[in-house]
């Protein structure tokens, strides 16, 4: 199989998630075996919300909809055009994945099998619903994938490389376990924004979908911000207040009032608007329901703090502080060549 077979068969693939969209479920009659496909995806997306209760119809609906706009000839053409396929000796790279928010493993898994090689995933438990039947379905599309893709729930033996997620403790096991395997270990990362006070309302009206788009369980949801001195929350709650349904999620609820009682027992000094909490801490990694917040002096100041802590930081939303920010409103649209803690995946995989 060549690359331009396995380009038209992603291409093809977002043809079929075009079809699920935040905007409603729309059966179209141009997609490739969608007589096989449709009503059985529709299925694994009930499944995955009766599984992982996180996994609510409308976000498993957000994540489709961006891969969906990601695997289209033009973004997969600008993705790997900087790489050179020509030497890749096919291997089998593990996969082990995730499950915090869904499909959170499918940029590797399109990673090794668009690099040429063979891949052994290993879900979690939390998300297995969704990526084996998208993996059938680009079998019947490129039958060439079928002798390239397995799953696994056993204890990974044969493999080459290994690309693990997972939180920092199991990050110390996978780098013990995988010493002498080329590997690519992921840890826990948050993502942060960088107020001014000067932001419009359009602008923190964005920042919201970066804070509680999949509850604020990803990586790249922003779970702490940094404000100045006397900044006012005001602008900030007012934005945010369009959310308040969230609170109907019994297991969000839940959450929100443990971490509230906690609080409150524990006399922190604490921000809420029936909601959301804000707590001013100096870690990265706030509970669900809560934003954490620390005050800075100077831009340049903060910047030095972000630069010297950058191995906890997934994204930084802002507008104006620094070369590589995120705009607000954009940390759950990653591009295929945004890779998760900017280490080159496809790069690594050309090396192996």
């Amino acid at each position: 199989m060549n690359l331009q077979q396995r380009i038209n068969a992603f291409v093809k693939l977002g043809d079929f998630l075009s079809q699920f969209s935040p905007d409603g479920i729309h059966k179209k009659d141009t997609i490739e075996k969608n007589d096989l496909f449709f009503d059985g995806f529709k299925h694994q997306i009930k499944l995955a919300e009766e599984h992982n209760a996180w996994f609510n119809k409308e976000n498993v609906l957000f994540s489709l909809d961006g891969w969906s706009k990601s695997l289209n000839n033009s973004n997969i053409n600008k993705w790997i055009e900087k790489y050179n396929f020509n030497a890749v000796e096919s291997k089998k790279v593990a996969i082990i994945m995730a499950g915090n928010i869904p499909l959170v493993g499918f940029h590797d898994f399109i990673s090794v099998l668009i690099s040429g090689h063979s891949v052994v995933v290993k879900q979690s438990s939390n998300d297995k619903h969704l990526l084996p039947f998208l993996a059938k379905y680009l079998e019947h599309i490129e039958p060439e994938f079928k002798d390239k893709i397995e799953f696994t729930e056993e204890k990974l033996t044969q493999f080459d490389a290994v690309i693990a997620t997972g939180s920092d403790n199991t990050a110390r096991y996978f780098e013990f376990y995988f010493k002498n395997k080329p590997s690519i270990i992921r840890k826990n990362r948050n993502s942060v924004a960088v107020l001014t006070g000067n932001e419009n309302e359009n602008q923190l009206l964005n920042l919201s979908e970066d804070i509680f788009r999949y509850y604020g369980l990803g990586c790249r949801n922003v779970s702490k911000l940094f404000v100045p001195k006397d900044y006012n929350f005001e602008a900030f709650f007012k934005a945010m207040y369009h959310w308040n349904p969230i609170i109907n999620q019994n297991k969000y609820a839940n959450n929100y009032d443990y971490n509230k009682a906690v609080y409150l027992m524990s006399e922190f000094q604490m921000l809420e608007n029936g909601f959301l909490m804000i707590k001013e801490d100096n870690s990265y990694s706030s509970p669900i329901a809560t934003l954490f917040y620390e005050y800075y002096e100077t831009t340049e100041s903060l910047k030095e703090k972000l630069e010297t802590e950058a191995e906890q930081i997934q994204c930084i939303v802002s507008d104006g502080f620094t070369e590589n920010e995120i705009q607000f409103g954009e940390t759950q649209k990653p591009m295929l060549w945004n890779y998760a803690d900017n280490v080159d995946t496809i790069a690594f995989l050309l090396k192996i």
